[in-house]
């Protein structure tokens, strides 16, 4: 064969392998992520929701929770060491996906339009957003235990639910975590997150609900703090960007650090602010 016939051959291989890469990977891809979404990402199912942590004089976390009642079944439940939102979910737990211990830690998840990088692996080693949160806010792990399990285990969405979490600890140690593209360790005076991507944006960009400007309108009034940011700034930033309608805000809590407290109201009332101290040992 000489080099002319050789050229011709390789490009006939080029374009072979262009298209067998085509119909076996790239389009099987696709395939996975189409079945994907329409298994996963139902969006009648989904919640919004807003959380931030303010790194002033005191550590300020703030959420708002938003949901639609016919879909997610949840009580206020305050213990002697937590402090949480509980899901009722299929095993008949409520669940502590949302909430503060009395160390500290405040974990909360929030849903995202989910990512094929994300799904749940049946059978392999990983553990999942809602399992990692859930361990957090009980004080089964601690900050840096997280750190480790970001490390060296793959976090993935749970079989149900494409969400992402963001974690804090009573010092202020901020973490976002998103299935499937990674995670950070936030520094600067405040972290804030709602239902898109943080750490690639363009994931989730063509997903943006029309309107939807919470994280936009969030930040804006995060900047306008210096130092001394309380617990009612805290609400007056919830109450700014709350939610009504169908997916409404059930819940809004802001704890403190300093006082080692949480503050809650219920459904969107701002003028019936309660308030949780973890009892003293």
């Amino acid at each position: 064969m000489n080099r002319q016939e050789r050229q011709k051959c390789s490009s006939c291989f080029c374009v072979v392998y262009r298209l067998l890469r085509y119909y076996l990977v790239d389009r099987s891809a696709t395939t996975r992520a189409v079945c994907y979404k329409k298994k996963y990402l139902q969006e009648e199912e989904t919640t919004m929701c807003t959380r931030f942590v303010y790194r002033g004089d005191d550590v300020i976390t703030g959420f708002n929770f938003d949901i639609d009642l016919d879909v997610w079944n949840h009580k206020i439940i305050k213990e002697k060491d937590c402090f949480y939102i509980g899901i009722l979910r299929p095993d008949g737990v409520r669940h502590s996906y949302h909430g503060v211990n009395r160390n500290g830690n405040v974990g909360t998840l929030l849903y995202v339009h989910g990512n094929p990088e994300g799904i749940y692996p049946d059978g392999k080693d990983c553990t999942t957003i809602a399992d990692l949160t859930e361990q957090f806010v009980q004080a089964k792990i601690t900050f840096d235990d997280a750190l480790q399990m970001l490390q060296n285990r793959k976090i993935v969405y749970a079989p149900d639910a494409t969400m992402q979490a963001l974690l804090s600890d009573q010092q202020g140690r901020t973490l976002i975590i998103e299935p499937g593209i990674g995670w950070r360790e936030e520094s600067g005076r405040y972290a804030l997150i709602t239902n898109y991507s943080i750490l690639a944006p363009e994931n989730t960009r063509p997903f943006l609900v029309p309107g939807d400007d919470r994280y936009e309108r969030a930040a804006q009034l995060l900047n306008t703090f210096g130092k001394q940011f309380t617990v009612t700034d805290a609400f007056s930033v919830l109450q700014a960007v709350r939610q009504e309608g169908m997916w409404a805000t059930r819940v809004s809590f802001v704890y403190s650090a300093t006082e080692r407290a949480v503050y809650y109201v219920q459904n969107n009332d701002f003028s019936q602010i309660e308030r949780y101290a973890f009892p003293q040992l």
